[in-house]
């Protein structure tokens, strides 16, 4: 898919689901608390959170800064462990005592901020395969799994397995961190604000490479943004974290249309939506279920169409 392409293939609404069926949830929580410290220092980070997350799916998990979701996304592969409640990811209880985690973190990978400051190996190659070379793969087994890495995310090794990493663009070094967690051939990728820093053209291609990925490869996509076009665009299905609370879940559709409540949880609709309402309340008659590009250029032509005939009358 050509980058133009990629961006014309948005405009219709979320395109992260792949052509496979959705099954059962990759992902249980129940009931779940997670506190910082004890006694008087004792800070609720999570309250009672349940909420299930599709196998194959593109979920986003959004709130203000310190709502909760960092801190729920590292239960997910258990950098951290529920205080109380349960969590079942890919089968792994991550509350039990002994569950394994180490195999939990291979099907788990994170993206955090900025991850191409993490990198250190002396070439691409070499830090791609770190994690593959620490399952005690063959060296065979490593290099199919590095070469596939990087043509996943558009860096022919030919042109850049030898390379320093250093002197590659951020835009390319942050695909290098990116490839260095596919190379580990998760089921599960968490992307945590993956396009900070990134210009619109970084960040369209960046989300091109996790759809090939997510749609080749059936990986289960967690995404954790503050921009809200890039949530509605990207996302299946929302989670609205709010004081550590889960206040809303549902698709990006049904949680964009509440204004009043997103602005209670201190968030901004998509600029979209945003204008969609301003229309509204000038008096246009532009339908609540109106949310996609397409869906809002396809009304105004109408509306256009309609006021042009009556100045003809």
């Amino acid at each position: 898919m050509r980058h133009h392409d990629f961006k014309r293939s948005i405009n219709g609404g979320s395109y992260c689901t792949g052509d496979f069926t959705l099954t059962y949830p990759i992902i249980s929580v129940k009931n779940l608390y997670h506190t910082y410290q004890s006694g008087p220092l004792q800070k609720a980070a999570l309250v009672d959170i349940t909420m299930e997350i599709e196998r194959g799916s593109c979920s986003a998990i959004i709130g203000v800064t310190g709502s909760g979701k960092s801190t729920l996304v590292q239960h997910f592969n258990g950098l951290l462990r529920p205080t109380s409640g349960a969590l079942v990811v890919d089968g792994v209880n991550v509350k039990a005592k002994g569950g394994d985690l180490k195999t939990l973190r291979q099907r788990v990978g994170i993206l955090f901020q900025f991850p191409e400051s993490q990198l250190f190996g002396h070439t691409v190659y070499a830090d791609v395969a770190f994690g593959p070379r620490r399952l005690n793969l063959s060296k065979s087994e490593v290099r199919t799994l590095v070469l596939h890495a990087l043509d996943a995310v558009g860096l022919p090794p030919r042109q850049f397995a030898q390379r320093s990493p250093f002197e590659l663009s951020g835009g390319q070094r942050r695909r290098v961190a990116l490839a260095g967690i596919l190379a580990m051939s998760p089921k599960i990728l968490i992307l945590d604000e993956p396009t900070t820093g990134l210009d619109a053209d970084g960040r369209a291609e960046f989300y091109q490479y996790i759809l090939h990925v997510q749609q080749k490869d059936a990986v289960t996509v967690i995404l954790v943004s503050h921009d809200m076009s890039e949530v509605a665009l990207l996302a299946d299905q929302l989670f609205v974290l709010h004081n550590g609370h889960l206040v809303a879940q549902g698709s990006p559709r049904a949680i964009f249309t509440q204004d009043t409540m997103l602005h209670e949880w201190g968030l901004i609709e998509p600029p979209l939506s945003e204008l969609l309402l301003l229309l509204r309340k000038q008096g246009l008659a532009i339908p609540e279920r109106v949310f996609t590009l397409d869906e809002a250029s396809s009304v105004l032509q109408e509306l256009r169409t309609i006021q042009h005939e009556r100045n003809n009358v």
